[in-house]
């Protein structure tokens, strides 16, 4: 279905036309629904998964780092009392550049949260908690919100007055405007012709969990080497950790293949002994790496956000934070226009929110795709700039501080939501 449908949508779904129509249940499209929800309009979510596999989901290592601004649009839609005791605040992170089995260079990174007045630079939360957490709260939305589950969209047909949606099972939905939380292969995007540019990393992520010996202390580890890099980031409670870890896409192969004793012989000299002991928890999963972007954030009644309009590389942890930042801007940008009497799918109303987010999404794309290339290496000569640019970071104070407030999402045009404020 790479082109809209035309006459096949012809009868739309019984009761009230939504205001927005949410493509994609996993975490952008939930949070936008629910911000969307509060402010009082009317959202519909469509999502191929069903709510009960999603709320008896176990452990399985899968974790997210929440930057300071994303905690705060959580807790301004209503979720952060759920998970509040499930997160992990971040209080240090340490950044340093080496090689397996031979530890860190002595130039690094240490950035301490007592920098930063407002906090924690950020929090980690499990999968299986925010994913939950969400759930509740769009049943508590349910007079506003309706959730689709078990559902994938087929069809899109855009008019000038609206949008029809249709699903495999033959419903028919109508909305003011389609947003695609639909991921980096967004049939949202495709159908509504905006196209892709990026490119692949020729690296794997593998992810899992581990448990240690010796207590994290909140300090999450960024280690750069020639493969890739490798994050370790606190999980709560202490002696748990989630970590991202890059190879080539071969190697990876290679080491995912093993049994549970094999992974950890491939991880521990990368890892080290700093933690003490370490055991696998969970499952293990593993994700190619590319940078996908759309060309455009919006089409006619048509917006993207997360993966669907920028899918970068995991370096620095933004990918789901930058997610959150495109459904504030975008949450607020059309409860504003409603309120305002404005048609919200109207092309003006989307270019509001399109250049609200071109410029830092862009930014955020070119900056993960330079770093991974001037990390991911083993040159000497870029090993030395490496080495001299964490060495001058970490000992000018007004540098590190203005790299902690950007960890902690607090830089830029934030919209209200990530200032904790209502909309």
């Amino acid at each position: 279905m790479d082109k809209p449908a035309r006459a096949v949508i012809v009868n739309p779904m019984n009761g009230p036309r939504a205001h927005v129509i949410i493509t994609g249940g996993g975490l952008n499209g939930p949070a936008l629904a629910l911000a969307l929800a509060r402010a009082g309009l009317r959202v519909t979510v469509i999502d191929a998964m069903t709510p009960d596999l999603l709320r008896a989901a176990s452990f399985d290592g899968r974790a997210y780092a929440l930057a300071l601004a994303s905690q705060r649009l959580l807790a301004a839609i209503g979720l952060w009392p759920q998970i509040r005791e499930q997160a992990q605040p971040i209080l240090d992170i340490k950044v340093s550049d080496g090689h397996a089995g031979h530890g860190a260079s002595p130039f690094h990174m240490h950035f301490d949260h007592a920098e930063l007045e407002e906090g924690p630079m950020g929090f980690m939360v499990e999968d299986r908690y925010l994913r939950r957490a969400l759930l509740d709260a769009m049943d508590s939305q349910a007079h506003r919100l309706t959730m689709l589950s078990g559902r994938r969209v087929i069809a899109q047909e855009v008019s000038a007055g609206g949008v029809l949606v249709r699903l495999d099972d033959g419903t028919t939905l109508d909305g003011d405007l389609l947003v695609g939380a639909d991921g980096r292969r967004s049939g949202t995007a495709r159908r509504a012709g905006i196209r892709r540019t990026g490119h692949d990393y020729g690296q794997t992520a593998l992810v899992s969990a581990i448990r240690h010996e010796k207590p994290h202390a909140g300090t999450a580890h960024q280690f750069f080497m020639p493969a890739g890099p490798l994050a370790i980031l606190p999980l709560q409670p202490g002696n748990r950790s989630s970590i991202v870890w890059a190879e080539s896409h071969a190697r990876a192969q290679e080491i995912n293949a093993l049994d549970d004793a094999g992974y950890l012989e491939a991880l521990h000299p990368r890892f080290g002994d700093f933690l003490g002991r370490i055991e696998l928890e969970g499952k293990r999963f593993t994700y190619p790496l590319n940078l996908t972007m759309a060309e455009s954030m919006t089409a006619a009644r048509v917006a993207l956000i997360g993966d669907a309009a920028h899918g970068v590389h995991p370096i620095a942890g933004q990918g789901l934070n930058a997610g959150l930042r495109d459904v504030a801007a975008l949450a607020e940008t059309l409860v504003l226009a409603a309120r305002r009497g404005e048609d919200i799918g109207a092309a003006q109303v989307l270019e509001r929110y399109a250049q609200w987010r071109r410029f830092d999404s862009n930014a955020l794309a070119l900056a993960t795709d330079m770093f991974n290339k001037l990390f991911s290496n083993d040159n000497p000569v870029l090993r030395t700039v490496r080495h001299l640019g964490l060495g001058l970071v970490n000992a000018t104070p007004a540098l590190r501080r203005g790299f902690i407030r950007e960890a902690a999402g607090l830089t830029g045009d934030l919209p209200r939501l990530m200032r904790g404020q209502p909309l």
